[in-house]
């Protein structure tokens, strides 16, 4: 057995990583997010993810009418290195007059839905909502069945850590006025 070869790494900008798609190196089928620097291949996106995401999009939706925006798999600008897609985040109305990327500042809340993913959503993508001021972080565990709801960021973390029963009702911190029903998820998540 060798040494293990460590090579050196070139970490990308938010800005090399725009430059790069605008000059057309990613394929249009690829699903690529910025995480500190490095691409990051996206897993498909399977049956049961796709339903709790489409259903908990409809609820928030539903609910906030044109005082919030509802993102659905797009990015948000985290610089100098970051660029993830939260399966959704909830957006302060305000940025609806905005030309740009959305930022943290933007974010009332994100929600990342996970079952191969949920090691690198929890450990990674969760404390870097947190670094980044992100208010709060919901995630969706469909193997466990459950959520686990993050609030309170800082440069470690989020400082509270809530698991609701699967049977609660859930609301952002930021908008009381909203309520997901999680007895109207789970069933649909299951086969």
């Amino acid at each position: 057995m060798g040494a293990e070869l460590t090579l050196p790494r070139r970490a990308l900008s938010v800005e090399d990583y725009h430059r790069i798609g605008e000059a057309g190196l990613f394929g249009p089928e690829e699903r690529l997010e910025l995480i500190h620097g490095d691409l990051i291949t996206m897993a498909p996106i399977g049956w049961p993810h796709l339903q709790v995401v489409t259903l908990v999009a409809q609820l928030f939706a539903g609910q906030v009418g044109r005082t919030a925006l509802v993102l659905v798999q797009n990015p948000i600008s985290l610089p100098p290195d970051s660029e993830p897609q939260p399966d959704i985040a909830l957006l302060r109305a305000e940025y609806r007059s905005r030309a740009t990327l959305p930022a943290a500042a933007d974010v009332l809340l994100v929600v990342e839905v996970a079952d191969t993913t949920l090691g690198r959503d929890r450990g990674v993508k969760i404390p870097l909502y947190a670094r980044h001021g992100i208010p709060e972080a919901w995630l969706f565990d469909l193997n466990a069945r459950r959520v686990t709801i993050f609030r309170g960021p800082g440069a470690e973390g989020y400082g509270t850590v809530l698991s609701p029963a699967p049977d609660a009702r859930i609301s952002p911190l930021l908008r009381p006025d909203v309520e997901i029903p999680l007895a109207e998820i789970w069933p649909a998540s299951a086969g």
